[in-house]
């Protein structure tokens, strides 16, 4: 049995939180014993489908300012080892926070890998926050053996902007749990759609990155088009109070409704005959696949097609959305899209 050190920040709300969750549930428990390393308490996710193979520990986080320490120097400082335990594998499944690195390089394993989750060369010109703390934390890559990219679209900006070879880095898509989504899409709730109309759904954090701003945009224009359309968002974020006022200006309050952050999403999306995401740039696009799954028809930008080998693209979304029309339904069991992605995760030994 192979074992796995992961650490990652936290289980609260968040794409790279449920793709662990996700990596957790599906890895075969008579094939793997995993030991995951959080530095939060707060859980968002249910993990009680995960098996008895995975065992959680809470550490401590690092107060915030070592975010702002370069971190040759901060591992001089933190170097005690957390664990007597001997590994196969050690993984900072975060890639973002000091704590999940140092973590990563305190442990007996003769192997570290960083999981990548983003395009960090569009990232880096997109958000000033991110510019600073890279840096201060680049010197980390350098420790690690192998890195896992989340999807082949996000290799080559990490290459050009790390110095790392491309020969390190290996694509492994996030695990999509099949069988989660279609047991919770069965639970019932108090929501209905109006079977009148072409009911689409987006879903992500609501903040600049997955560009819900362009989505509203572009569907004032297909309302203009088509008032037999309306567009449910879930999710939550910074961006929120924003978007409502994007709303109001564009007339769409009778169009548009926003749903919030919801545990089980899949209920919802289940009544849904259309999935949307308009992000400015991806690591790889969870939700299209889990729409995929759910059997959704998908309108998703040519740009984000790199992140989603498999997937199409629209050249014009309001014409592909204005176009839409109801479909039968077709789940898909991603079962070949997963095997793949357990077959990466075992090359790394």
């Amino acid at each position: 049995m192979k074992k796995i050190a992961v650490f990652q920040s936290d289980l609260k709300v968040g794409g790279i939180q449920k793709s662990l969750v996700n990596f957790l549930s599906m890895l075969p428990s008579e094939e793997f014993e995993i030991d995951v390393f959080l530095y939060d308490r707060d859980v968002f996710y249910d993990l009680s489908q995960i098996g008895e193979n995975v065992h959680f520990h809470f550490l401590k986080p690092y107060a915030y300012w070592n975010r702002f320490i370069y971190f040759r120097i901060l591992r001089l400082f933190h170097r005690r080892k957390l664990s007597d335990k001997k590994y196969d594998l050690a993984i900072d499944f975060s890639s973002y926070r000091n704590e999940c690195a140092i973590g990563a390089l305190c442990v007996n394993a003769p192997k570290r890998v960083m999981w990548i989750h983003n395009d960090v060369s569009i990232k880096r010109k997109e958000e000033l926050k991110y510019r600073v703390l890279v840096h201060f934390f680049k010197g980390k890559y350098q420790y690690f053996d192998g890195f896992a990219a989340v999807s082949a679209g996000i290799v080559e900006p990490f290459a050009r902007e790390t110095g790392i070879n491309a020969s390190k880095i290996q694509v492994i898509p996030n695990f999509i749990n099949v069988q989660e989504i279609r047991r919770k899409a069965s639970v019932p709730i108090f929501f209905r759609t109006d079977p009148a109309k072409y009911n689409l759904a987006s879903m992500g954090r609501l903040c600049h990155q997955k560009g819900f701003d362009i989505l509203l945009n572009e569907f004032s224009e297909v309302v203009a088009a088509r008032k037999d359309i309306h567009l449910y968002l879930i999710g939550d974020g910074p961006d929120r109070e924003a978007l409502l006022a994007q709303c109001d200006q564009l007339n769409l309050n009778d169009y548009v409704t926003f749903l919030g952050n919801q545990e089980n999403p899949f209920p919802y999306l289940a009544q849904m005959d259309g999935f949307a995401l308009d992000s400015r740039y991806e690591g790889q696009g969870m939700v299209l696949w889990e729409a995929k799954a759910v059997g959704l028809t998908l309108f998703l930008p040519k740009r984000l097609e790199k992140y989603n080998a498999g997937l199409s693209g629209c050249g014009d979304m309001v014409e592909a959305l204005s176009k839409a029309r109801k479909a039968e339904r077709c789940e898909d069991s991603l079962a070949d899209y997963n095997q793949a992605v357990l077959t990466g995760i075992r090359n790394l030994f």
